[in-house]
């Protein structure tokens, strides 16, 4: 065996959670005649290559779908790769490979680069392979959490699924539709997992990354780089859970925290001028104290295929629909509210508005980008134009960030949103599209592409809202990737459906939320209660629990849904209402907390949603747990996600709880059904009674404000 050591200078500890055993400054790597390459702290093994070589691999493949893009493999042919030498090299480890005929092999470097990470990489000789694949040691108590914004749970040990920025419109269930999916589509993948014991890793690479977590090899988890170029990643060495979370943060930048004004309420407004004047007043009337509008049809609103209204792809107003929209806004200003709008990245075709006037508001800043060359071509050097996206009937073109003038040119022109009408900020929705038919200037892969557009997209709106409002501005994404948090500041959590379901339903969400976090971005928020169409329109008690998750949210936001008509609103009856009043006040009652914990977080990417691993690294039992979440180190979240439901189980650590909405005290280190009425959802305070959130009737409608 080679061992190669580094004398480091000690770890900092993340706020608010014990020590770990595992102190020392030294760093071993150690490369057996075996296969096995193992990163050691104080004789603890961290991370571990398995006892066998990668495996090269030749393929045809074929992409399937628009929005949601699976992919097809056919002719495929394995190389495995074996164990050759191992040496030493100085100052790292080198293992070197062959296949069967010494027609292909690889080298294989490692060495630590301090006592924060490790590095790997990966290089083939020989035919050019379109994919190699690494396989990493199941360990029996490793754990696979994150890749990335997964829905279904945290821990994804067991699973196997490909990592690819995807559109999950219709649904994860498979059911026919433009843009489907499975419980693995997402928005916001990422090549990167934490093991609940104190260490991660990241793969280096925009390309697909297709994972097989112990799931066809309970020994092995597969790690395919969809790519023959050299595969590298790198091992964070913890010592905790959020030690990794910070050393991730450390190498791909974090999200900025939002103003404070952005912690209190959220209201969503449409219908024209009127409608949202008068929500702005029954909201007011109801004494439910709000902080900002976001408005999404601001440019107008088009008929679907299905009958049903969406939005115009535009960056300005419509005069019909919200006349004399920059006096509006200032009198919204001058009443204390702020004020958002929408954008996204699609550059319609003025050619396919089917308004007699429609035309003129499009064609600027499409015929502009297509004389500059900043929209992308299709391999005949053609302007893409998009047929099947998500405003049909019309089409559209994407913009091309392989070329650098592309982020300056829609910058610019989202600069001009604030200039014109001192709007606060906007949702940045979308950045998934990118076609499989795109040939990007640069002649970069098209994959690499889709996978670095949500980057791009949330760049460009940084550096407008940067530029344009200094530091008192929001926006909320949908989509990213690996490096998206040194550009983003809020991500939602996309279009779940409207109902209960597993897949995609309000379940979902906290899974979700958990592992943004888990992927450095703190600053999460999610739709009340829900987008998409599920079996019907958002009913009462689904938008009553999904209000109290909300509540427990940093961004507490409503969205009128897909189905705005029929959906179920705050004020459908006077029992939502009063409900929604509560819990606009309970999560006043949380600002400082959430604040504070902002700030934590953009020094350190600890969220402020924890996974109560997180939080209780040395129990175990709370490593599955993808359902209850802590805010901070101090209140415990088990939301109801069930319908009809009254009571839950929930898991309480070690230590002394305290339900906030009767202050009486459970004692931890156990699991228990409690009760859970609408209107009390289970919410206990850590060591101390948190009276001030049964109390919220002493907030004044100013507080909150």
């Amino acid at each position: 065996m080679v061992r190669i050591w580094l004398a480091g200078f000690g770890f900092l500890l993340a706020m608010g959670v014990a020590a770990c055993s595992r102190s020392s400054s030294d760093v071993q790597i150690v490369a057996g005649d075996d296969g096995t390459v193992e990163v050691i702290a104080h004789g603890e093994v961290l991370f571990a290559l398995a006892g066998t070589g990668p495996v090269a691999r030749n393929f045809m493949e074929t992409p399937v779908g628009i929005g949601t893009v699976s992919f097809e493999r056919s002719e495929e042919v394995a190389d495995p790769l074996r164990v050759q030498s191992v040496v030493n090299e100085g100052p790292s480890a080198t293992v070197l490979y062959a296949n069967a005929d010494g027609s292909r092999t690889a080298t294989l470097t490692a060495f630590a680069i301090d006592n924060d990470a490790s590095e790997f990489r990966l290089e083939l000789a020989g035919p050019a392979a379109d994919s190699i694949a690494v396989g990493i040691r199941c360990d029996e108590a490793g754990t696979f959490h994150g890749f990335g914004e997964q829905y279904n749970a945290t821990n994804q040990r067991g699973e196997a699924f490909s990592l690819v920025v995807n559109e999950q419109g219709d649904g994860r269930d498979g059911s026919p539709g433009i843009s489907v999916g499975d419980e693995h589509t997402t928005y916001f993948p990422m090549p990167y997992y934490i093991d609940a014991r104190g260490f991660g890793a990241l793969f280096d690479t925009s390309r697909r990354v297709d994972v097989d977590l112990c799931a066809s090899d309970e020994t092995i988890a597969w790690i395919e780089v969809i790519s023959g170029a050299p595969v590298q990643w790198r091992v964070f060495h913890g010592p905790t859970s959020l030690d990794v979370i910070r050393q991730l943060g450390d190498l791909v930048g974090r999200p900025t925290q939002p103003p404070a004004w952005a912690y209190n309420l959220w209201m969503a407004g449409q219908g024209g001028r009127e409608n949202v004047l008068g929500e702005v007043a029954a909201l007011r009337d109801a004494n439910i104290p709000v902080a900002a509008f976001w408005v999404q049809d601001w440019g107008g609103t088009r008929m679907n295929l299905d009958g049903g209204f969406g939005v115009q792809y535009v960056w300005e107003p419509d005069e019909a629909l919200y006349p004399d929209f920059d006096e509006m806004v200032s009198g919204l200003h001058d009443d204390g509210y702020k004020f958002l709008v929408y954008v996204n990245p699609f550059i319609v075709n003025p050619d396919s508005v089917q308004e007699a006037d429609g035309p003129a508001r499009f064609r600027e800043r499409f015929d502009s980008m297509d004389d500059m060359g900043l929209l992308l071509k299709d391999p005949m050097g053609n302007t893409l134009i998009d047929l099947l996206v998500p405003n049909v009937p019309q089409s559209d073109a994407h913009p091309d960030f392989s070329n650098p003038a592309t982020v300056d040119f829609l910058s610019e022109s989202l600069k001009e949103i604030v200039r014109a009408y001192d709007v606060d900020g906007w949702m940045v929705d979308f950045g998934e599209w990118l076609p499989p038919n795109a040939a990007p200037e640069d002649g970069s892969n098209w994959v690499e592409r889709r996978n670095t557009f949500p980057v791009d997209w949330q760049r460009a709106n940084r550096e407008a809202l940067d530029a344009a409002r200094g530091d008192d501005w929001v926006m909320f994404a949908r989509s990213g990737f690996t490096n998206v948090q040194g550009v983003a500041q809020i991500h939602w959590v996309g279009d779940q459906q409207t109902n209960w379901d597993e897949l995609d339903g309000l379940s979902t969400v906290v899974p979700a939320m958990l592992n943004l976090g888990l992927a450095g971005q703190p600053f999460v928020t999610h739709d009340i209660a829900g987008f998409s169409l599920g079996d019907g329109p958002s009913t009462k008690e689904l938008f009553q629990r999904w209000t109290e998750l909300g509540a427990f949210t940093p961004i507490m936001r409503t969205h009128d849904g897909a189905d705005k008509v029929n959906n179920w609103r705050w004020n459908t009856d006077e029992g939502t209402t009063s409900h929604f009043r509560q819990f606009a006040f309970v999560h006043c009652a949380l600002m400082n907390d959430f604040m504070m914990l902002a700030a934590e977080a953009e020094m350190s990417g600890a969220p402020i949603l924890r996974h109560l691993m997180l939080v209780f690294p040395n129990d175990p039992e709370t490593w599955d747990i993808s359902d209850q979440f802590m805010i901070g180190t101090k209140l415990l979240v088990a939301p109801v996600t069930e319908d009809g439901a009254r009571s839950r189980s929930v898991y309480f650590p070690a230590g002394s709880w305290y339900d906030v909405w009767t202050g009486k005290p459970v004692q931890g280190g156990q699991r228990l059904t409690v009760e859970a009425p609408i209107g009390s959802p289970p919410v206990y305070a850590r060591d101390q009674d948190r009276d001030d959130l049964r109390n919220w009737q002493t907030l004044t409608y100013a507080d909150c404000r």
